[in-house]
């Protein structure tokens, strides 16, 4: 198991003997004569000095970090946790600093292009293959508290997006559940994906660099999120769309085994999205083709360091479709063929697929999950053909839903992501290891991506969403602490088993469920096992 190794101790003393009376100012520790006297006095020293620091500065294994404070709340930006000074190869040890580091601003995330479908990245200001850096929210610091470790993984599938959006700002979510925040930038796309193995040492690992990353924010954590207010022994990874799939990975990667203890998967990518990994035969097959395109041989392979950003992306575009087109691959949401940059399943790092019988293999038995779905995750993304009205169809579907009149079947998300999640959360059950939990959220315009604000306790446009977002949000917040969702406003929340099909369904006065759509989805897609 590769993991990265801790700053030493004498790291950690160079940075801890600064004497900070304003923020950033420092003075250089007294020199010492007799060492092991002295030595003795200079530790007592550092512990007399750690007490002191500055309000909102915080120690980490590289240095001292000074953040913000936002009606009580601690906010660092862009905290590095590793550093990637070559492509397609594990990022290292950050570079201890001197001084402190202001953590006020945002770090780089990593370079992007379009992901399949959903147009243009957006801004790409600030992009960076060094991009292994984190945002922290907390209630406090080094005061005794061991606080529930909540740590995001954006979606934007493993191409596109960034932990720096302001619907992902955990201020709120901190206050409200007396939890500590984390969200992970990472690299991404081909940066993060690239399957050079086959060219050498150096690039063994290269085909899942990206969720190295993720192993390397979440051992930094182990490391350092005591001196922040959080609990290393209560850590929480969760995510939506792809960042859920990266909550799949990491509980199937033995690499990340016993760095994080319970997973949150939101409308997590999965098989129908294109998001069912890799195999060894199609990554090499799609680096192949990235070099061709650039140029690019084994005499000289060393020029894909310096390639720009843009070139390796147009060639890593062309490729993704030259590649799927080859070995027919379907394509992500439908359609003819392509691929999509996931991890791959290597036998190592992915020793399996999160998405078939073997999910989760033995790393992930005893980590509970809570994983679940929107109602309309897809209506207004893209166009469908309708379905056909039945009278059968229609009793189901009154039958599952008889609070939403109005809903009709095309606006029932089944085999994009219902479904596949349906049998994750069938496999996971059956291990008989940790329990896991189901919801589906139901409320408004339920379309993919709609429950995040309610998640982060920032929807408040209307009583009825505070309300909603405040239920939701202690919900997760629950199952950080202990392992088990739900709040004081809802029904009890059982376990999902294949027998009890037990589902809670989020909406102005949540209920539970049980295999409430089963008869829905048969019709729709009745071909389906899960």
């Amino acid at each position: 198991m590769r993991r990265r190794k801790q700053i030493t101790a004498a790291v950690l003393t160079g940075a801890m003997v600064l004497s900070l009376s304003a923020c950033g100012s420092r003075n250089t520790a007294p020199q010492t004569t007799e060492a092991a006297t002295e030595t003795e006095v200079e530790a007592s020293s550092e512990a007399q000095e750690a007490e002191k620091l500055a309000d909102g500065v915080a120690e980490t294994t590289a240095g001292l970090v000074q953040g913000t404070n936002e009606a009580g709340i601690y906010r660092y930006l862009g905290i590095p946790y590793a550093e990637a000074k070559e492509r397609f190869v594990p990022a290292q040890d950050v570079t201890p600093w001197e001084g402190v580091r202001m953590a006020d601003t945002y770090g780089s995330m990593s370079p992007q292009g379009a992901i399949s479908g959903l147009g243009d990245a957006g801004n790409q200001d600030g992009t960076d293959n060094n991009c292994q850096n984190l945002n922290i929210w907390t209630p406090g610091l080094k005061d005794g508290q061991k606080r529930p470790v909540m740590v995001w993984l954006h979606g934007g599938g493993f191409s596109s997006g960034s932990a720096n959006g302001e619907e992902f700002d955990g201020e709120a979510l901190s206050r409200s559940g007396d939890v500590v925040v984390v969200g992970v930038n990472h690299r991404l796309n081909v940066f993060g994906y690239l399957d050079l193995a086959a060219y050498g040492e150096k690039y063994k690992d290269s085909a899942n660099v990206g969720m190295w990353d993720i192993v390397d924010s979440l051992q930094w954590i182990q490391d350092n999120i005591e001196n922040f207010g959080g609990d290393p022994d209560n850590v929480t990874v969760f995510g939506q769309s792809g960042g859920g799939a990266k909550v799949l990975a990491l509980m199937t990667s033995p690499d990340a085994e016993g760095l994080f203890h319970k997973g949150i998967v939101q409308s997590g990518a999965t098989e129908t999205m294109g998001v069912s990994f890799n195999t060894q035969e199609s990554s090499t097959r799609l680096a192949e083709n990235v070099l061709e395109n650039l140029g690019i041989t084994e005499e000289n392979l060393e020029d894909i360091q310096t390639v720009s950003v843009e070139e390796l992306e147009t060639a890593a575009a062309e490729a993704l479709q030259e590649t799927g087109e080859e070995l027919q691959i379907p394509a992500a949401l439908g359609g003819s063929y392509s691929m999509d940059w996931e991890p791959v399943v290597d036998g190592d790092f992915l020793p399996t697929n999160p998405v078939t019988e073997e999910s989760f293999a033995e790393a992930g038995t005893d980590i509970p999950l809570l994983i679940g779905s929107n109602l309309n995750e897809w209506s207004g993304f893209f166009e469908a053909e309708p379905i056909e009205e039945t009278e059968e169809l229609e009793t189901a579907l009154r039958e599952a839903y008889p609070d939403k009149p109005e809903l009709t079947a095309d606006q029932v998300d089944t085999t994009i992501i219902r479904l596949p999640l349906l049998k994750i959360m069938s496999h996971k059950a059956d291990q008989g290891g940790a329990p896991v939990y189901s919801y589906l959220f139901t409320y408004g315009r339920s379309s993919h991506g709609a429950e995040i604000p309610y998640v982060f306790a920032h929807a408040s446009e209307t009583e009825e969403q505070t309300a909603l977002s405040e239920q939701i949000s202690q919900a997760w917040i629950n199952f950080a602490k202990n392992g088990i969702p739900g709040t004081g406003d809802m029904p009890e929340w059982e376990p999902y088993t294949r027998e009890s099909g037990a589902t809670m369904l989020l909406d102005t006065e949540s209920k539970l469920v049980h295999h409430h759509d089963k008869e829905l989805l048969s019709i729709l897609v009745p071909d389906y096992e899960y």
